[in-house]
C-alpha cells in the first residue's frame, strides 16, 4: 500500500493530499530512509512521521480497506514513540497555546521587538 493512503487511512493526515505533501516534504520516513508519497510499505515498517519538535514513531500492523474511524486506529498502527518524545511534545504545544493566548503570534514585529528590549532594560 502507498504510505500516503495509509497516512489518511489511519487518520495520521486529515486528508490524502496533505498526506502527499508531508512526503514531499521530507516530514515522513519509513524504516529511517526519508520517503515519496508513493513509497509502498508493508507490514511490519516502522513509519516516523515528523511533529515538530519530534518524530513519532509508528509500526505497521494491518492496512485498513478504507479509511477508519478513530476507535479502530490501534487494529493497523502501533505507536512505538518513547515517553520523554511524548511529554517534550506536549510541553512545547504547551508553551504554544499560553504564546497564543497572550497575543504572540511567531516571530515579532520590529515594534514588539522593541517594546521587548525596553521592557529588558
Amino acid at each position: 500500500m502507498r504510505i500516503d493512503k495509509y497516512l489518511w487511512f489511519v487518520r495520521l493526515a486529515k486528508t490524502r493530499s496533505k498526506a502527499a505533501k508531508y512526503c514531499n516534504a521530507d516530514k515522513v520516513r519509513v524504516n529511517g530512509e526519508v520517503c515519496k508519497a508513493a513509497k509502498n510499505i508493508n507490514k511490519g515498517d516502522e513509519v516516523e512521521v515528523r511533529q515538530i519538535p519530534i518524530w513519532r514513531k509508528y509500526k505497521v500492523i494491518d492496512f485498513p480497506k478504507s479509511r477508519v474511524g478513530a476507535k479502530l486506529v490501534a487494529d493497523y498502527l502501533e505507536e512505538s514513540t518513547t515517553e520523554a518524545d511524548l511529554k517534550l511534545l506536549q510541553q512545547v504545544q504547551e508553551t504554544n497555546r499560553e504564546n497564543r493566548q497572550m497575543g504572540f503570534r511567531g516571530r515579532p514585529t520590529k515594534k514588539s521587538r522593541r517594546d521587548l528590549d525596553r521592557f529588558k532594560r
